[in-house]
């Protein structure tokens, strides 16, 4: 399931997208955000850029550069593969050879954990029978008059561990004293440590709509395979 989960640092609350192994129903949460319940068929990533992209350079080369600890490294090499794939939707070409290339990229990833919080409805059972709200009444005239008592399981707040899956790639300009010109990162976060299984969404946001504008935060999502 995706859940929504909620962060709260100082005046801020945070609100994003939870990857869960549970179903159920959806729930709001006391921000006003809701809960996706059910086994969900999606997931979204948060993607953050910044971007002075020059004009005119379809054609032109880069090359991906490793950073200290990442040469050598077959993860590493895994994901620069899937940053190949998706290079593609900037115009640019992969340098070969000895050929000098004109942009280099670059990037990182990590998934570091934290505790926080979700809500959902608890199992109604578990109280020893049906929740019942406190809100019963009575109709009004034009429906009829007679008690009405509505059911409704609690909801609870329950601890998880958050992941917080990030991709950052950077592309500077060599014709231009290797000026940064595109900085874009991906989180997606989720309740168990599945970095790899989340890499190829992470790689392809940060390139969905490439160049975009610069500054811009956008939640993207994405089909799961069924």
């Amino acid at each position: 399931m995706f859940s929504l989960f909620y962060n709260v640092s100082g005046d801020r609350h945070e609100a994003f997208h939870l990857i869960t192994g549970r179903c159920g129903p959806p729930v709001s949460d006391f921000f006003g955000v809701f809960l996706l319940g059910g086994c969900a068929s999606t997931l979204s990533a948060r993607v953050t850029t910044f971007s002075q992209w020059p004009a005119n350079v379809e054609g032109q080369t880069y090359r991906i550069e490793p950073g200290q600890g990442q040469s050598n490294n077959l993860e590493y090499q895994t994901y620069a593969d899937m940053v190949r794939a998706s290079a593609g939707r900037t115009g640019l070409v992969e340098a070969r050879g000895g050929q000098k290339p004109r942009f280099v990229m670059s990037f990182t990833y990590q998934n570091p954990v934290s505790q926080s919080w979700v809500q959902q409805y608890a199992d109604p059972y578990f109280y020893n029978g049906p929740f019942v709200a406190p809100w019963a009444g009575f109709y009004g005239p034009h429906f009829g008059w007679g008690a009405g008592m509505l059911y409704s399981p609690p909801v609870v707040n329950v601890p998880v561990t958050v992941y917080k899956n990030t991709f950052t790639l950077v592309i500077n300009d060599q014709q231009h004293d290797a000026a940064e010109v595109y900085r874009s990162t991906s989180v997606i976060l989720s309740s168990e440590d599945n970095l790899p299984q989340l890499m190829p969404y992470l790689v392809r946001s940060v390139f969905d709509g490439f160049p975009e504008n610069n500054g811009s935060t956008r939640d993207i999502t994405y089909d799961l395979p069924k």
